[in-house]
């Protein structure tokens, strides 16, 4: 193997030992996954347009791809009703559900810390103006 193909491995090795989690967060905080699960954990069964209505804006194309990933990683049940016309219906699972605890402690951490983050915010983009060697 060449040298550049060995260090990308072991880098992606080290990536995964310097944050064992990483794949979970893959599963978990890809775009609109962690809206979707939340929603369908605050309003239960959901049609596709009532769930689309409550994440608000999420494309019909994008919900679909991400409904088909949750359901492939066993977080959401989808359920096809062969009436005229067709219903069908997504629920999260229990393994979704599981989740839960997760999502609630974000939110307390949230509660108590996005104020500090935006005040760190504030507080780097008023020094950035002062800093040495900034790049205008």
């Amino acid at each position: 193997m060449s040298e550049p193909v060995i260090e990308a491995m072991s880098t992606h090795t080290d990536a995964e030992q310097a944050c064992p989690i990483s794949s979970v967060v893959d599963i978990v905080f890809s775009r609109w996954t962690t809206p979707i699960l939340w929603t369908l954990n605050e309003f239960g069964l959901l049609r596709f347009v009532q769930l689309q209505r409550h994440i608000g804006t999420i494309t019909p194309k994008v919900l679909t791809q991400r409904l088909k990933q949750m359901e492939r990683d066993g977080l959401v049940r989808r359920t096809y009703h062969p009436e005229v016309p067709p219903r069908v219906e997504y629920e999260i699972t229990e393994l979704g559900r599981s989740l839960a605890p997760l999502f609630s402690t974000l939110a307390q951490w949230m509660s108590s810390n996005l104020a500090k983050v935006e005040q760190a915010r504030l507080d780097f983009d008023a020094a950035g103006a002062a800093r040495p060697g900034r790049r205008s």
